[in-house]
């Protein structure tokens, strides 16, 4: 019996090293990068557009710093949920995962809501996009609590990303009081 449970601990953790691990790894960095170029698609009309005559708080970067930082925090979000994802299954790696998902899915439809309910109905859209930023920065923080059950390395990957996100969140709440 000792036996059998070694071999499917040892097929267990193989599982998660090598071309499946890669795989994996591949996967979550590719849903980061769609989900990067589906929000850039969607913002980069309202940033030529309304959002570039509308009036913004004295800390707002440039535009172009946006692109690569995201790019980055959505690097490192990936490498945090693949460092997750290859710890023994477990209820807190289930429920990590799934705070992951969770705030990945907040993320993927703030922009839409920011960029396109601001440009469709101005400072009402930008309080509904507040109000998905504010969730998102609790999933996040959420997330980074679950990792943290997981893997330390994970769940500190993710502290820049709330940060980035609750910085976001100042801007949005400025722009929206703003726009009245």
């Amino acid at each position: 019996m000792t036996d059998t449970r070694t071999a499917a601990t040892t097929t267990q953790i193989a599982d998660r090293s090598g071309v499946r691990s890669g795989l994996v790894l591949l996967g979550f960095l590719s849903l980061a990068l769609i989900i990067g170029l589906v929000g850039s698609v969607i913002s980069q009309p309202a940033i030529d557009g309304w959002y570039a005559d509308t009036a913004k708080p004295m800390w707002t970067p440039p535009n172009a710093v946006f692109g690569p930082v995201w790019t980055i925090l959505y690097g490192a979000m990936s490498v945090a949920a693949w460092l997750v994802w290859r710890r023994p299954a477990s209820n807190d790696r289930t429920r990590a995962l799934t705070a992951y998902g969770v705030q990945l899915a907040l993320n993927a439809i703030w922009t839409p809501a920011f960029f396109g309910l601001g440009s469709l109905i101005g400072g009402p859209g930008l309080w509904i996009a507040l109000g998905i930023i504010v969730a998102l920065d609790f999933a996040v923080l959420a997330a980074i609590i679950r990792f943290g059950d997981v893997s330390r390395i994970a769940a500190a990957l993710l502290v820049p990303y709330w940060l980035w996100v609750l910085y976001a969140t100042t801007l949005n709440a400025a722009i929206a009081v703003l726009a009245g």
